[in-house]
């Protein structure tokens, strides 16, 4: 597996965000070659390829949990979920969104962004919802500025989507009204709907709740996370995306959430992207990255000593990441709400 990393800075990767941009509306370009150069610091790649598939619901059975040593028992029920999945040859984009949930300029700005980059769909890292999670403030602070994407959509800001596009994970905010019931009431996803996992063109996505209200816990030896273990080792999916809201490692205010630091790459993850600090920060450890992002609308938080592996920090503005996967490569970056790339990570697969 190879690995390529870009910084801010420098007309030539701004120049090739763009051309990013502008291809991603006409057209499709081939995968990277089979044969990778070794790792190098280059540019964004003007590669980042364009997904072309219609995705289909299927409803696929879920994992069981092991019967030699089981965890802790779920309180839910895992059945049939439904799961959006496209030829396996597919390419996908989607967008990241964390820490957004308030009608403010700043989240109007980036859902803009968001927009213009006209993505399969949208992720978020939690905080939903400020301040407290209250279903008088749901919609003005998720649908005023993503109805599209959400369906059923039931708000007030338009018809809402012809079919799901937005898969959101739980922040601690979300969590301030008893059970999360308000955002459990506005969205309908899979499983329990405090974690669950989908399928999206070659990407295998897992989203986690983070928060300590989490009835199934949040430990690596809880049942969420055998929930977690067992449906890794059953994906075949080339790429695999674990997404929350707490951290396992930050150099922001917050910092890192030692009871998030779960054996991922072990276990087969791509990479873990999460916010609650209000920073953007890429982390590799091992190998293996770790993104924070947090800057969806919410002022942004400072930094504190930079932990071990932080390679890229970042909070001078707002902004949300832009991810593009086809089999044998994938792309992250995070982009300001000015257009302004700063930063890009790719990984090339075997």
């Amino acid at each position: 597996m190879t690995i390529t990393t870009s910084r801010r800075g420098g007309w030539v990767a701004l120049l090739s965000f763009l051309l990013v941009v502008a291809l991603a509306a006409c057209t499709v370009v081939p995968a990277a070659p089979a044969q990778p150069p070794a790792p190098q610091a280059t540019a964004l790649p003007t590669d980042v390829p364009v997904s072309a598939a219609t995705n289909t619901p299927l409803y696929p059975a879920t994992a069981i949990f092991a019967e030699d040593t089981p965890p802790p028992a779920p309180t839910t029920t895992f059945t049939a979920i439904p799961v959006f999945t496209a030829t396996p040859d597919a390419s996908v984009r989607f967008a990241v969104i964390g820490d957004y949930g308030v009608a403010r300029q700043e989240t109007a700005d980036v859902a803009a962004l968001v927009k213009s980059w006209n993505p399969d769909f949208v992720i978020t890292t939690g905080d939903n919802n400020y301040p407290n999670g209250e279903s008088e403030t749901i919609d003005d602070n998720i649908g005023q500025f993503y109805q599209e994407y959400i369906y059923p959509y039931t708000g007030s800001y338009g018809p809402g989507g012809e079919v799901n596009r937005f898969f959101p994970s739980l922040g601690n905010h979300d969590w301030q009204t008893p059970g999360a019931q308000p955002y459990l009431d506005y969205f309908e996803l899979p499983g329990n709907e405090r974690y669950y996992d989908f399928v999206w063109a070659p990407v295998h996505f897992f989203a986690l709740d983070s928060d300590s209200s989490e009835p199934d816990g949040v430990g690596s030896s809880s049942a969420q996370a055998e929930w977690l273990r067992i449906g890794l080792s059953a994906s075949a999916s080339p790429w695999k995306i674990v997404y929350m809201h707490h951290p396992p490692y930050s150099s922001g205010t917050h910092g890192g959430i030692e009871y998030m630091r779960w054996p991922f790459q072990e276990w087969g993850v791509t990479a873990v992207i999460s916010g609650h600090d209000h920073t953007y920060e890429r982390i590799v450890i091992n190998d293996f990255p770790y993104f924070v992002n947090g800057l969806g609308g919410w002022p942004a938080y400072d930094f504190n000593t930079p932990v071990a592996g932080s390679q890229v920090r970042y909070r001078a503005d707002h902004g949300a990441m832009l991810v593009a996967a086809d089999p044998g490569q994938i792309t992250f970056t995070f982009v300001s709400r000015q257009g302004e790339l700063i930063d890009a990570y790719a990984i090339q697969g075997e």
